[in-house]
């Protein structure tokens, strides 16, 4: 069978970027901009399913041509100790960021009116819309404490994600893999949301902030107490993603018995040319 060529595989990472930011930026702008009023559309729990339906739907658009890595932290995670091939490495992560970017360019110009509606000056009152804010923008969290979330979430997703994509760790089939971990990123936002967001991916927090900086969000890179913050959640997720696979690595799969099955063409991650392996997804 012919293997992927890179250019598809990067369509894949645009594509499948975006999906996520499409549904996960959009919840954020329909309960941000219809809070407080006589039809309030959705709360925490509504933002949480839909960046998790987002994730896994965007996983089924792009597996079978990229692994769909979809985050720049899982595309550095695979490449210093799944074998992904370092010289994609920037080229994915550019994709992903592209996607994002475009993705989120999409939601601010549908959601246009909305968000003119209650915030016209485009302050940090719907920023956090797009990109993240410490603490959601509303409660007392240090950018110090963010940082460290962002690593400590971006780990569990890494981990978890290497535990379900490993084949000789039993992981779900590979058609269900991608609601797996759909449900995973659900779960994060729950644990996890309220310090710094949870982006825990570079991509889907960077493109759609520089998507706000062109758009008239002229404090799109600091944070609602004016720091500097848009590095936050680009070095952070990178950081935990390094920590969650290194742990997956000594913690589990040193331990697993070996196999000569290859790994599960990765419903999230993992080498495209896995011909045998993708086709699993079909």
């Amino acid at each position: 069978m012919q293997k992927n060529t890179l250019v598809g595989e990067l369509c894949a990472e645009f594509v499948g970027t975006m999906i996520i930011i499409l549904f996960g930026t959009a919840v954020v702008a329909q309960v941000v901009t219809t809070s407080g009023t006589k039809a309030p559309a959705g709360g925490h729990d509504a933002i949480t399913w839909a960046w998790g339906i987002g994730v896994t739907l965007g996983i089924y658009a792009a597996a079978r041509l990229s692994g769909a890595h979809l985050n720049p932290a899982v595309t550095l995670a695979l490449a210093a100790f799944k074998g992904f091939e370092w010289r994609k490495v920037a080229p994915y992560m550019l994709a992903q960021l592209v996607g994002g970017f475009v993705g989120a360019l999409i939601v601010r110009f549908t959601y246009t009116d909305l968000i003119s509606s209650v915030d016209p000056k485009h302050t940090i009152a719907t920023q956090g819309i797009f990109s993240t804010l410490p603490g959601n923008g509303a409660y007392e969290v240090s950018v110090t404490n963010a940082f460290f979330d962002q690593v400590v979430g971006t780990a569990i997703l890494v981990f978890v994600v290497f535990a379900l994509t490993t084949a000789t760790n039993n992981p779900p089939l590979a058609n269900i893999g991608p609601v797996v971990i759909g449900l995973l990123v659900v779960g994060i936002g729950m644990a996890w949301g309220v310090n710094a967001g949870y982006a825990i991916n570079p991509a889907r927090d960077f493109g759609p902030r520089l998507a706000t900086l062109v758009t008239g969000y002229g404090g799109a890179l600091r944070d609602q107490n004016g720091y500097l913050y848009f590095w936050v959640p680009i070095i952070g997720p990178l950081v935990g993603g390094l920590v969650g696979g290194g742990l997956f690595k000594v913690l589990i799969e040193s331990h697993l018995p070996k196999d000569d099955t290859e790994e599960l063409g990765d419903p999230t991650v993992g080498e495209p040319e896995h011909d045998e392996a993708t086709d699993r997804l079909a």
